[in-house]
């Protein structure tokens, strides 16, 4: 569950290291996101030949959660970090390449081409 001011790890070659959510997006009131879930965040370590800056505003989405994630067949999941992807506007990886393994649920929110980059797919 990440909310307001989490700190997530970045997992892509972006260059940028954490970030810290300040808006989940998909209304007013909207307050947790889960995995798959889109939302802006502003980096707060950066590597310093990479593309996106400390203090840039970006857009990420929720690749690994540590809480659970409930799936039908009544499997539970979790993760040991939170993690976040950097997309663009057309929910494209900023990135080339991703880190460590991501969740089957983004397959289903249509984020083929990070599912397509990531080595493992839980």
């Amino acid at each position: 569950m990440i909310q307001q001011e989490s700190k997530l790890k970045v997992a892509d070659n972006t260059g940028a290291k954490r970030v810290k959510c300040f808006k989940v997006l998909g209304g007013s009131r909207r307050r947790y996101a889960h995995v798959g879930d889109i939302i802006v965040c502003s980096v707060q370590e950066a590597d310093p030949d990479g593309s996106v800056k400390k203090g840039d505003v970006v857009k990420a989405v929720i690749v690994r959660s540590k809480s659970y994630i409930r799936r039908s067949d009544g499997t539970k999941i979790r993760f040991d970090t939170n993690s976040c992807v950097i997309i663009d506007d057309k929910n494209n990886p900023r990135g080339t390449r991703i880190f460590g393994p991501v969740a089957r649920e983004l397959r289903e929110r249509d984020f083929l081409k990070i599912v397509s980059l990531a080595p493992e797919v839980i």
